[in-house]
């Protein structure tokens, strides 16, 4: 016999010796009622477990893809804006030494590395506190696109980051109540075959066999392998 290797075939197994426990006369149960009374609440704690998993999982899956546009579009606005910043230090509209208010480079005029969602919101800090302060000193706005535009699209692509460190964690919570439950989940499946297999040891194999399957015992053959006792 194995243990079942999946959450989906703790569940099966534990549902199985559940319900046929549940349409068996007290007398012929080959279990006693203690581990099925455990074996009932713990089947109804993991399957409540492994749904919430499951539904944080896939609310993740959305969180992430909305964040990925918006990361796409923020990365867009701010290399845009940094490109027309750019293009009047080299127009002279706007001093070249003005760039380090936006924590730039003037010798090189580069787009800097927003690769990671940590990058790109330092850049984002830079440049939108950039503009606002050359702004305050007398300077003339950028547009096409404005720092309000700016703004926006960056405020969009926040709310989505941290919306996804939300789901994130509560997937990750959800995991872990998963994992600390199974070791429980597997001793009591374990109790229960043994406390079956006692029960017909003195039967014939074949109907040994078919009789602890009822309760969700789960028996693997080798290659060449025939029931035996």
């Amino acid at each position: 016999r194995r243990l079942p290797n999946t959450d989906a075939s703790r569940i099966h197994t534990l549902k199985a010796a559940v319900d046929k426990y549940g349409n068996t006369d007290l007398q012929q149960s080959a279990v006693n009622a203690a581990i099925m009374q455990e074996a009932g609440n713990i089947l109804s704690r993991f399957e409540s477990v492994c749904r919430n998993y499951r539904e944080s999982y896939d609310t993740l899956i959305k969180a992430n893809k909305i964040l990925q546009q918006k990361t796409k579009n923020a990365r867009l606005y701010l290399s845009h804006f940094i490109q027309v910043l750019y293009m009047c230090v080299q127009r002279s509209e706007i001093r070249a030494d003005q760039l380090l208010l936006y924590g730039l480079d003037a010798s090189h005029l580069l787009i800097p590395d927003m690769s990671t969602y940590e990058l790109l919101l330092e850049w984002s800090k830079k440049i939108i506190e950039g503009e606002e302060s050359r702004i305050l000193r007398g300077g003339v706005p950028i547009y096409n696109p404005t720092i309000s535009k700016v703004k926006v699209i960056v405020s969009l692509f926040e709310e989505s980051y941290r919306t996804h460190q939300i789901c994130q964690k509560n997937m990750e919570d959800c995991f872990k109540e998963v994992v600390d439950l199974r070791s429980s989940v597997d001793r009591v499946i374990c109790e229960i075959w043994n406390q079956v297999e006692d029960r017909h040891k003195h039967l014939p194999a074949s109907e040994r066999y078919a009789r602890n399957r009822e309760y969700g015992v789960i028996y693997y053959k080798r290659k060449g392998e025939t029931d035996r006792e």
